[in-house]
């Protein structure tokens, strides 16, 4: 009779560090506060060299001397093309590549009726929220083209899914990012460009400051979590669709959204 069979000691396996972001560059929108601020730390941690995008420079310049990577601030108003393709030369004259976009930059606007909104905060909302995230996707697009690589982000909203009431022009331009979100990850999804977006609920950041108590009770009392995000919890969302392993995920809407969202 053979001996019994000697278990066979475990080897490690030595694993690349999953989601890194090394010797990457990172263009995040909005980033001086809030969300964009969380992305920008998350993204710089995994170790892209984040550049943080505001229209507020110094916020910025704040922000990015906290980061690794040689990271680093550039002003732009997302509402102008010129304005965002002179943030984009920036950056590629100093990094040489743009591998991430994120697309983070938004407003409320104010709570009001849609018969009482004002033509000035209609255009304002579509100016930032929508035309902001079409001009930086168009600015970058063909750089990462070029390269056959690159992965964009787009923040929308479960308010473009459901509509939040005295929130229209808010919740129609987020609607028109997931959208737009689609068709150009279908537009590139050869080109080894992914695209997606990511649509919080309510999170606790200075945007909440633009809504009344009203309002905010009601988006959080449809979240089953019964609390508001917290940005880095966005984050971590959002770094999975920025990071080469999501390869084969483009032209999609994640959630993030404590369970509210239904479709």
């Amino acid at each position: 009779m053979p001996p019994p069979m000697t278990p066979a000691t475990p080897q490690a396996i030595p694993s690349p560090a999953m989601f890194s972001l090394a010797g990457q560059t990172a263009i995040v929108t909005g980033a001086a506060t809030g969300i964009g601020q969380a992305i920008a730390t998350r993204l710089a941690a995994a170790g892209a060299t984040a550049v943080v995008v505001d229209l507020n420079l110094a916020e910025a310049h704040t922000v990015a001397a906290a980061l690794p990577n040689n990271s680093f601030a550039v002003q732009a108003d997302i509402s102008k093309a010129d304005s965002v393709r002179a943030a984009v030369e920036a950056v590629l004259a100093r990094t040489g590549r743009i591998d991430i976009l994120v697309n983070n930059a938004g407003i409320a606007g104010p709570a009001a009726y849609v018969w009482e909104q004002t033509d000035e905060d209609w255009q304002r909302n579509i100016a930032i929220n929508l035309t902001g995230v079409f001009n930086f996707c168009r600015t970058v697009i063909p750089h990462m083209r070029s390269r056959s690589y690159g992965r964009i982000v787009n923040i929308a909203s479960i308010a473009g899914k459901e509509g939040n009431p005295r929130m229209s022009p808010y919740s129609a331009t987020k609607a028109g990012v997931i959208g737009f979100t689609k068709s150009i990850g279908k537009e590139l999804a050869t080109d080894g460009v992914c695209v997606n977006a990511v649509s919080p609920a309510v999170v606790q950041t200075r945007i909440l400051d633009e809504l009344t108590p009203e309002q905010i009770s009601y988006m959080t009392d449809k979240i089953p979590m019964r609390r508001t995000g917290k940005p880095e919890e966005i984050a971590y969302v959002v770094h999975f669709l920025a990071s080469p392993e999501a390869s084969f995920v483009t032209a999609q809407c994640y959630d993030a959204s404590g369970g509210r969202a239904t479709y």
